[in-house]
């Protein structure tokens, strides 16, 4: 069935009895092993000269109130005025990036569920999917340096089982421009971050996986240093559980200047089992490291860096301290770019790395 909401007006419309089978999955050998929702049933929302994000959500509710559905979004811009907040079996998808889903002047007046500025939250939803859109925050001309301004981030996947993030390009950040929390079976993929602004914002990340485990991030372009405000391209994080299980595979990754190309932070509990392959990080303060945040000790282990492309980055290429075991560096290209260095650990391997332009 197909359905169809007018934005600002808020009317529904049934347009017809088939649903149109409308699927996304991770696909290839990418190692994504999330499929997001596996809803037919498309509910229909246009832009108006004025987007409204009341239409969106009174969509995916509707949609959800009929066990899922496709929230599918024409191309124009939408004006958000609060954070979007998908449900169970829900996708929400727009046309392609013409698709704009645009913080509004009255944006910061609301907040999402942990007192955050989401443009697009999945807390507690699982099976959902965001794709074929463009998440705008709208840091270039609001003043993003709010109460809750990192508890939560631009893309908020947060206490979801089986979400998918394809297709989504991300615009002016005020926090993490797609952040994966407390989460598990996820996938993104295919998507974009940037980060232009300088002298406005701290802690502008790219894709950051915080406590979560068996998900993939994968062909994504992260370019945290158009400005001076970016931050890591990449991360995983434990600050509440561990990170573990998860496949860094295929990314094009700039870290900003106060970050690095990738970081495995460790705070309160381990990071293992991560696979980080076929990279390219380049033009970042350094590769990919270790940090150590709130007196956390934790290990690192069981870690494969494998044929990834070191390019002029300022310093480092690799460097893993601390607890550390089944560190495995291998096979990778380093061009104008610092050393490996891997800290002392039982079953740590660096070999086959070459010094190639």
């Amino acid at each position: 069935m197909t359905y169809q909401f007018k934005a600002a007006l808020l009317v529904v419309i049934v347009v017809g009895v088939a649903g149109t089978a409308y699927t996304f999955s991770a696909g290839g050998n990418s190692g994504c092993v999330a499929t997001g929702s596996s809803a037919t049933n498309i509910w229909r929302v246009d832009a108006s000269a004025v987007g409204d994000s009341d239409a969106i959500q009174a969509a995916i509710d509707a949609a959800a109130g009929q066990g899922g559905g496709i929230v599918q979004l024409s191309a124009g811009q939408f004006n958000i005025h609060r954070p979007l907040w998908l449900k169970d079996n829900v996708a929400l998808s727009g046309s392609g990036l013409a698709t704009v889903l645009k913080a509004s002047a009255r944006f910061l007046d609301s907040k999402g569920p942990h007192g955050g500025h989401p443009i697009v939250t999945t807390e507690g939803a699982d099976d959902v999917t965001i794709a074929d859109l463009t998440a705008d925050q709208s840091g270039d001309v609001l003043d993003g340096n709010v109460d809750g301004r990192l508890n939560e981030y631009l893309i908020d996947v947060r206490h979801s089982v089986n979400a998918l993030v394809v297709g989504v390009a991300t615009k002016n950040p005020f926090t993490y421009s797609i952040a994966v929390v407390g989460s598990s079976n996820f996938c993104v993929r295919d998507s974009s971050t940037v980060a232009d602004s300088s002298g406005k914002y701290n802690q502008l990340d790219g894709i950051h996986v915080t406590d979560s485990h068996s998900g993939a991030v994968v062909g994504n372009r992260v370019d945290q240093r158009r400005g001076d405000d970016g931050d890591d391209g990449l991360v995983a994080q434990t600050i509440g559980a561990e990170v573990y299980d998860v496949i860094y595979r295929d990314n094009d990754v700039r870290g900003g200047s106060h970050g690095a190309g990738m970081q495995l932070a460790v705070s309160g509990h381990q990071i293992r089992n991560i696979t980080i392959e076929n990279n390219r990080f380049w033009g970042s303060p350094s590769g990919i490291r270790t940090g150590y945040y709130d007196g956390g000790t934790q290990s690192v282990h069981d870690i494969a860096v494998l044929g990834n492309t070191f390019f002029h980055n300022d310093g480092a290429s690799v460097t893993f301290k601390g607890d550390l075991e089944n560190i495995r560096v291998v096979g990778n290209s380093i061009c104008r770019s610092g050393a490996i260095k891997v800290g002392e650990g039982a079953g740590n391997t660096v070999e086959d790395n070459q010094q190639h332009c």
